[in-house]
């Protein structure tokens, strides 16, 4: 047969979606749901960290764990799951990673004991990590690419409300009936995820994107998991353990072992000339900070509104909505003056007034009201990370090249939750935090402002950090798509122009 009796029979790839057809808002409802789930899911564990705690008599370093189980496999495998898409298809490894994600929920929601809440929360993890970068990385290959913006903004703010509500959601069920049905509430959205993507949302793959690095991805994983067990067990079993010696020189060994294997490796997931921008570097570390900041805060305020306090959970996932609400009001607006302006102001003032909000929490104790003590400081946080993250997130595309476009927004989101990983395990030992403390309000309130402390000059190092490092002359290159996020969860992760659809 020859070549043009063969190009007659082969099927026509469809054309790219319009935002406005029946099809296309049935792939956006698809991506923004999965990508919604994880989203309420992340913020809603952090209210019910209490609740977990109590039924199951568990000490600061189990709830450290319910958080950081999850924050490690997805932070070790978000790499692989983006480049796991682009060569094998993004809707078949999305499906994969919701069905993934199901299941592990429904082992979370029946865990027996704290250790195997822990070991399924690592498992959800593994499901975000695929399903996490496929979602925006399927609108990007299926939209028209001049829907592609309006839908990129669609799946960003309709996917900011599910965070805002997360943790309102969550104290309602804490409250109402048990921490258990957060995960449970995770499958009926899953199922509806999955039949929907099935039926409506074009295969698309890329395999000349793909960068399969499964051994970096391991050393990633197993250097992440022993450093970070290291720090979060060391402080109460004794650093001189011989368990926690060997998981931390092993950890560092493993993370040593995975820069290595990146230099040498004909295709590392995470290509090291990347770094030699020093715009490029700069954003990252101020990211680092500032995302370490607001996880390890986040991490404690919502105890400390509860255990110290005495807020119920949902009153303590109200007085967070706040946060999320004025993030989701300012960001683009910010985003739209640093535009203007350049990068360097917004990425300095910002982490400023974040730390100022982050100081004006000290104040929440015992007999403190909101009005005048939680509302201010939570109000001020968010104002200071609105004029930091959309800079942030244009700062880092533009500070890379085409080709590099999608890894570079991967490695911003991985550097963001590698933050929050570190600061949850490294921020209660540092404050004199542990064991059964956080059952003991006054106790536990002296490590709050010592931690809140050192959140805040974090956050202030981040505004120096941007002053000194980050340029005004390296603008956003005109062919890439700054990608608003919101920050408590993680930044989303932004791709290259992808592939045209395939039929189905």
């Amino acid at each position: 047969m020859d070549g043009t009796s063969s190009a007659a029979h082969r099927p026509s790839a469809p054309e790219p979606l319009r935002l406005k057809s029946a099809r296309g808002r049935w792939v956006l409802f698809a991506t923004v749901l999965g990508s919604g789930v994880v989203g309420i899911d992340a913020t809603a564990i952090n209210v019910a960290t209490p609740a977990i705690g109590d039924d199951f008599d568990a000490g600061l370093s189990s709830l450290q764990w319910t958080i950081n189980a999850y924050t490690l496999t997805l932070a070790g495998l978000l790499l692989l799951g983006g480049s796991l898409g682009d060569r094998f298809g993004r809707r078949r490894v999305f499906v994969i990673g919701v069905v993934w994600f199901a299941a592990a929920s429904l082992l979370c929601a029946i865990a027996p004991s704290v250790e195997a809440l822990i070991a399924a929360r690592a498992l959800q993890g593994v499901g975000g990590a695929l399903l996490t970068p496929g979602s925006l990385a399927i609108i990007q290959a299926s939209f028209h690419r001049d829907d592609r913006g309006a839908a990129i903004g669609a799946w960003s703010g309709l996917g900011g409300i599910a965070i805002a509500i997360g943790p309102l959601l969550g104290g309602y069920l804490v409250d109402a009936v048990s921490w258990r049905l957060i995960f449970l509430l995770n499958l009926p959205i899953a199922a509806a995820v999955i039949v929907v993507a099935l039926r409506h949302v074009p295969e698309t793959r890329d395999p000349a994107q793909a960068r399969l690095d499964p051994v970096g991805a391991v050393l990633a994983a197993v250097g992440l998991a022993g450093v970070t067990y290291a720090l979060i067990e060391g402080p109460g079993t004794g650093w001189e353990d011989p368990v926690i010696l060997a998981t931390l020189i092993g950890g560092t060994l493993a993370l040593v072992a995975f820069v290595v294997s990146q230099r040498v490796g004909s295709h590392p997931m995470l290509p090291l000339e990347i770094f030699a921008s020093a715009q490029f570097t700069a954003a990252n570390l101020v990211t680092f900070v500032v995302y370490a900041a607001l996880g390890g805060a986040i991490f404690l305020l919502a105890i400390q509104l509860q255990n110290v306090l005495g807020y119920t959970a949902l009153e303590a996932g109200l007085a967070l909505v706040p946060m999320t609400i004025v993030m989701l009001l300012l960001s683009a607006r910010a985003g739209r003056l640093s535009q203007r302006i350049g990068p360097r102001l917004p990425m300095t003032a910002g982490p400023l007034l974040a730390a100022a909000g982050l100081a004006l929490m000290v104040r929440i104790d015992d007999g403190a009201a909101y009005a005048t003590h939680v509302l201010p400081a939570v109000l001020v946080f968010a104002l200071g990370l609105s004029l930091t993250v959309a800079p942030l997130t244009a700062t880092v595309l533009a500070a890379a090249s085409d080709e590099h476009a999608g890894v570079a927004s991967g490695v911003n989101n991985d550097v963001a939750r590698i933050g929050g990983l570190l600061a949850v395990a490294v921020l209660p030992p540092l404050a004199g935090i542990s064991g059964e403390d956080y059952r003991d309000p006054a106790l536990f309130t002296d490590g709050f402002v010592i931690a809140i402390w050192i959140s805040a000059a974090l956050c202030a190092f981040g505004g120096v950090l941007s002053f000194l490092m980050i340029r005004d002359d390296a603008g956003p290159r005109g062919a890439s798509e700054p990608v608003p996020h919101c920050p408590l969860e993680a930044p989303s992760r932004a791709l290259a122009p992808a592939a045209a659809p395939e039929g189905r």
